[in-house]
C-alpha cells in the first residue's frame, strides 16, 4: 500500500534510537500501538532495561514478546494495530545465530520479514543497532554478528520508505534523500 510508510530506526547503543521510533510511532497514532520486543531477559541488568522501557511506552501500547517469528508477529498483528514498533532487529539476529541459523538461514528470515512489511496493513518501525562503527571484533562469532547486522540493516533500509539515524538523541533522516552531501551540506563534502 502506498500510504503506508515503513521505517526503519538506526544508531549506536545509547543513542537515543528506541526513543526515536516511539515518539514516531506516537506521533503516528494514540491507541492501538503494538511493541514487538525481540529481547530474551537472562539475566537482571537486562530484565530492568526491559522494564525501563515497558515504564516509559506507557499503558497505551501492547506488547508482544517474539525473538525469532517477528514475520508472523506482523501479519498477525497488522490487522489489529495501527502501528507496530520492532524492538529490535539486533537481538532478533542474536538469537537467529543463538539458534543456530547461518547466513542463508538469517537471510531467508530476513526475507520473510521483508514479505511482512509489503504485506502490512498498518505502519511498521523497525530498530536497529548501527554496529559497523567499531573495532573488529577478535572472534568469530562476534564478526559474523556484526556482517549479519550490517546485511540485515542494508536489506531493511532498501525495504523501507524512511530510514532515520539517531546520533546523540538527535534524529537525521538519511533516506529519502537527495543524494550524497545535498541533504548535508555539499559546501562541507567539498
Amino acid at each position: 500500500m502506498t500510504d503506508i510508510t515503513h521505517i526503519l530506526v538506526l544508531g549506536g547503543c545509547r543513542s537515543g534510537k528506541s526513543n526515536v521510533a516511539k515518539q514516531t510511532a506516537d506521533s503516528m497514532a494514540a491507541d492501538k500501538k503494538i511493541y514487538l520486543a525481540t529481547c530474551v531477559p537472562t539475566d537482571k541488568e537486562m530484565k530492568a532495561r526491559i522494564k525501563r522501557h515497558q515504564d516509559d511506552r506507557g499503558p497505551d501500547w501492547e506488547t508482544i514478546e517474539e525473538p525469532i517469528r517477528i514475520h508472523e508477529t506482523i501479519n498477525r498483528a497488522c490487522t489489529q494495530a495501527k502501528v507496530i514498533l520492532v524492538d529490535c532487529l539486533t537481538l532478533w539476529i542474536s538469537n537467529l545465530l543463538f539458534h543456530e541459523k547461518d547466513e542463508a538461514g538469517i537471510m531467508a528470515a530476513v526475507d520473510l520479514l521483508e514479505n511482512a512489511l509489503h504485506r502490512s496493513t498498518c505502519p511498521v518501525i523497525l530498530v536497529s543497532n548501527e554496529v559497523g562503527y567499531g573495532i573488529v571484533p577478535e572472534n568469530s562469532l562476534a564478526r559474523q554478528f556484526r556482517d549479519m547486522a550490517g546485511l540485515v540493516n542494508q536489506r531493511m533500509a532498501q525495504a523501507v520508505d524512511k530510514v532515520i539515524i539517531s546520533m546523540a538523541g538527535i534524529p537525521v533522516q538519511i533516506k529519502p534523500g537527495s543524494g550524497c552531501g545535498r541533504d548535508f551540506g555539499s559546501e562541507a563534502l567539498q
